[in-house]
């Protein structure tokens, strides 16, 4: 993936820091991973399951998050991300069995500005997750600086708020669907606008919220995160909603972990973000809460085991029932994943 948000990984730079796993006895659901096969960065199964060996955590389930691969190449336009599910879905059929529920739940994507008509694409979804599909993610990131976007996927701005895309955002409720928002943190109140104008549909909260750490947002670390924070309380008022503790492993956030001759520790991750999570944990609680991956987009920033050695280290003053929902009950419970042989 050329794109400048993505990293490209250098597997000698991350060779360079190896963590032995803290907690490794603690279960763990990745809940946002993607899985993709590009010119030059290769992250099948075979990849996600050699970082999750390595990193000696015991991952018992992941979820899929749609990242625009494997769509169909003919047929109706609408449907061809249905391609992604049937390809995901395939892959964890043949993983079945082994010491990981790889995929156990999918995400994928639907052009929800179809209004009423998404709604065959929806059943296609289900159809193809073989039992796994789980809801839809329509990426919404804008800012009028568009070196912070990924093309394949910028805007446009306000479409949160478009009436055609809430026909279409009305459609998931009925068939049980969620919705993954990822959206950078001056669009908040965007999304605090939809979840209120849908309080039955259950929305996740991508990255924290995609908080800002460059271009013009660059030399305002303060700022942008009282504007966020400010956002985050307003946004866990909403019952239906909950976050993603993770994924600020990108450009886009500013932390400049990649600009060091080794990879971060998980001492220095888990300082730099202490903020945003305990902000985000203190607003949701703990059981609205859960961590992610976000790989291998943040591949290259760290490594696999250093990030949940830094997410166990955010949580060790977490009482026992708050630190299961962290790393597993909340996305259990929210992707509707079944239990494993050790439950």
């Amino acid at each position: 993936m050329s794109h400048a948000n993505y990293l490209p990984v250098r597997p000698d730079w991350l060779g360079r820091r190896h963590e032995a796993a803290i907690d490794p006895d603690l279960p763990i659901i990745d809940a946002h991973h993607h899985l993709w096969d590009r010119p030059g960065w290769r992250y099948l199964l075979p990849e996600l399951m050699d970082d999750i060996r390595d990193s000696g955590h015991l991952i018992e389930q992941t979820v899929f998050m749609q990242c625009q691969t494997m769509y169909r190449t003919c047929g109706p336009e609408a449907m061809r991300p249905v391609g992604e599910t049937a390809f995901v879905a395939s892959l964890a059929g043949h993983a079945a069995g082994g010491p990981v529920l790889a995929c156990a739940g999918i995400v994928g994507h639907a052009d929800l500005r179809l209004g009423g008509a998404v709604g065959p694409v929806l059943e296609a979804h289900i159809r193809a997750g073989e039992g796994r599909f789980r809801g839809i993610r329509h990426i919404s990131v804008w800012d009028a600086d568009a070196s912070l976007m990924n093309p394949l996927s910028a805007g446009p701005p306000g479409v949160l708020r478009d009436a055609v895309f809430r026909e279409g955002f009305a459609a998931l409720r009925p068939r049980d669907l969620s919705f993954d928002a990822w959206l950078f943190h001056p669009q908040l109140d965007e999304l605090v606008d939809l979840a209120r104008s849908f309080p039955d549909t259950t929305i996740i909260l991508d990255h924290l919220g995609g908080v800002l750490g460059i271009g013009p947002y660059a030399g305002q670390r303060d700022a942008v995160f009282l504007a966020w924070a400010g956002a985050i309380r307003m946004l866990a008022a909403c019952p239906n909603v909950v976050v993603k503790l993770g994924g600020l492993g990108m450009r886009i956030n500013g932390f400049g972990f990649e600009e060091a001759d080794q990879p971060p520790t998980s001492e220095r991750l888990a300082a730099t973000w202490r903020p945003y999570m305990e902000t985000c944990i203190e607003a949701f609680g703990a059981k609205r809460c859960m961590f992610q991956s976000n790989f291998p987009v943040d591949k290259g920033f760290y490594g696999y085991g250093t990030v949940w050695n830094a997410f166990k280290r955010l949580s060790r003053g977490a009482g026992e029932d708050e630190r299961t929902a962290l790393f597993s009950g909340t996305a259990r419970r929210i992707y509707r994943l079944g239990a494993t042989d050790r439950d």
